[in-house]
């Protein structure tokens, strides 16, 4: 149980049995009745059981596919996740063929609709390196003064202590809020780096070293360049990194952390503000940082019996479905998602470069034990729940993966998508002011009963 500190000590055993009094009368007072769901046709989480999510807006910037329709029915199909109308696989292809990093020319793509040619990508690569900096005394003031051991938290901070730094903060021209957007998107990574940086010298008694970010350095270079202390890292490793960070740029208007962004956006409120939110979705378990829970779940597994054993492999797996091992959750972490069904496009693309990254660090093995999860967990998950639609292994369960082959740190995990989230959670920002659209507010059916008041004296 938590513990809060307070002028004369901590709390008593009586106050915390006054709030747990409270905290049971909430809950009862909370809980509503299934059936009220059925009754008014309510989609829990705005979502069909098929996932299909409720129309709640338009958008022209990414979309993702895993139904068609047949016969007047919707069947499941392989995958597909597009960026502006380009299919996310060709925008990784086509940079890898180029032998270049694609994450600054998705960045462009999300905000301006449009690939970019050389000349614009090199002036946007280079604009991007003018905001790869902090204000005056911010890494002293705000990051090294309070460290905390929850990075997530420490963004939202840092995004939020931008606000009295900038002299416009409250302007939400177009111009404005690109100017302030592109800034975010340059400066998320140092914000990340750094302050992990900062937490490990004064909670793990590590040493403090901080590099100042490269301007000719690609995003993914540059996190591995500032991360490391001697600042080396490999073609390999930079391109695998640069390639998560495509693929988590975007991923359509209604994840929890974008829809989040189109909120906040529509009250009319400041950037900081908007993006600080959008932080703290991402920062849930069930968002964002699913991917620490696969690598947990897969250092238990490696504790608790011999991988190597098919028959363990599957008893391990079915004793995590029904809540008997790792969390009690009942989950398989990694696989299933919210949309796709036969496969998360994101992850069979990811897959094929860990593949590559775990050979070159001498961990095929290991590569061939999620390989054996990922086809083993849908049947197991059949056989033990009633499907809607099929699950299969998403983005996340190999990103924590590809990130501890990186020797990125599992308090950088979340970070990291937000690093690359920023581009699209900037792209839908811009998206909802420029259509100027009405305050976003869905409805809420009442279910409760009409009481009369009681007079205090009379209340038992």
């Amino acid at each position: 149980m938590a513990v809060f500190e307070r002028e004369d000590g901590f709390l008593t055993k009586d106050e915390w049995m006054k709030i747990g009094d409270l905290t049971r009368q909430c809950a009862d007072a909370c809980r509503i009745d299934p059936k009220y769901y059925e009754q008014y046709d309510v989609k829990k989480g705005l979502r069909d059981l098929d996932g299909k999510g409720v129309l709640a807006g338009l958008t022209e910037i990414s979309e993702i596919r895993s139904m068609k329709e047949e016969n007047g029915k919707r069947v499941p199909i392989d995958g597909e996740l597009y960026y502006r109308g380009y299919d996310v696989n060709a925008l990784v292809r086509g940079a890898l063929n180029d032998k270049r990093f694609g994450f600054e020319e998705t960045t462009y793509l999300l905000l301006t609709g449009k690939l970019p040619n050389e000349r614009e990508l090199k002036s946007f690569c280079a604009l991007l390196g003018e905001f790869y900096t902090l204000p005056k005394n911010f890494v002293r003031d705000i990051i090294m003064k309070s460290p905390s051991a929850d990075m997530m938290n420490t963004l939202m901070r840092c995004v939020l202590s931008l606000f009295p730094y900038d002299a416009d903060a409250n302007n939400t021209s177009p111009e404005n809020v690109m100017r302030q957007c592109l800034q975010l998107i340059a400066e998320m990574p140092i914000f990340s780096v750094y302050s992990y940086a900062a937490a490990s010298f004064y909670n793990n008694n590590e040493s403090l070293v901080i590099h100042r970010p490269q301007p000719a350095l690609s995003m993914a270079e540059n996190i591995l360049y500032m991360l490391r202390q001697d600042c080396r890292f490999t073609e390999l490793e930079a391109r695998v990194l640069d390639m998560a960070l495509v693929l988590h740029a975007e991923h359509g208007g209604g994840n929890n952390s974008t829809f989040t962004t189109h909120v906040v956006t529509s009250s009319g409120t400041d950037t900081y503000s908007a993006i600080a939110a959008a932080l703290a979705s991402l920062k849930g378990p069930r968002h964002g940082g699913a991917n620490i829970r696969v690598m947990q779940m897969f250092d238990d597994m490696k504790k608790s019996i011999d991988t190597r054993d098919e028959k363990q492999l599957e008893g391990y797996l079915t004793d995590l479905v029904d809540g008997r091992a790792f969390d009690g959750k009942g989950l398989i972490y990694g696989i299933g998602h919210a949309v796709y069904s036969i496969s998360d496009p994101r992850a069979t693309i990811f897959r094929e470069f860990v593949e590559k990254l775990a050979s070159e660090k001498g961990l095929h093995e290991e590569y061939e034990l999620y390989r054996r999860v990922e086809q083993l967990a849908p049947e197991i998950i059949a056989k033990k729940r009633k499907i809607y639609k099929g699950v299969s292994a998403n983005v996340d369960f190999y990103s924590g993966f590809a990130y501890r082959l990186l020797n990125i740190p599992a308090e950088l995990y979340t970070p990291i998508f937000a690093v690359a989230r920023m581009a699209g959670w900037s792209a839908h920002r811009m998206e909802e002011l420029v259509n100027a659209g009405k305050i976003i507010r869905p409805a809420y059916e009442s279910v409760a009963e009409r009481r009369e008041y009681v007079p205090l004296r009379e209340r038992k």
